[in-house]
């Protein structure tokens, strides 16, 4: 099995991201494989992304705190409300990237707290 880190290149993951009829599995990979391994310029932009891509899809979404570095983090059961999806969905998507990502620093745009 391939590990994640060596499936792409910044090359493969600048093409996707750019790329504007690629679905949304591919582009989300794109963008993990980049905040995980890429540049910290790209991240930062793609945090910026996200930060307004989420005020503007979840405008009732406020952070409930911050983490160190000053991203936003969110309580589970609002996040729940906004996507309509159980608070237990939300919960299980957020451990399951946490098995993926074990010990692995990655900077996540909207960094969920289970509460």
């Amino acid at each position: 099995m391939i590990k994640f880190k060596d499936q792409w290149t910044l090359e493969m993951a600048m093409k996707i991201v750019t790329n504007q009829t690629v679905d949304s599995e591919t582009w989300g990979e794109a963008v993990e494989w980049i905040m995980l391994y890429g540049p910290h310029d790209i991240q930062n932009l793609l945090l910026m992304a996200s930060a307004q891509a989420t005020t503007n899809a979840f405008p009732r979404l406020k952070p409930c705190s911050y983490s160190p570095d000053g991203q936003p983090c969110y309580n589970t059961a609002e996040l729940a409300e906004e996507l309509q999806l159980t608070e237990e969905q939300v919960q299980a998507i957020i451990i399951e990237k946490e098995k993926i990502y074990r010990g692995q620093s990655i900077i996540w745009g909207a960094k969920p707290t289970l509460h």
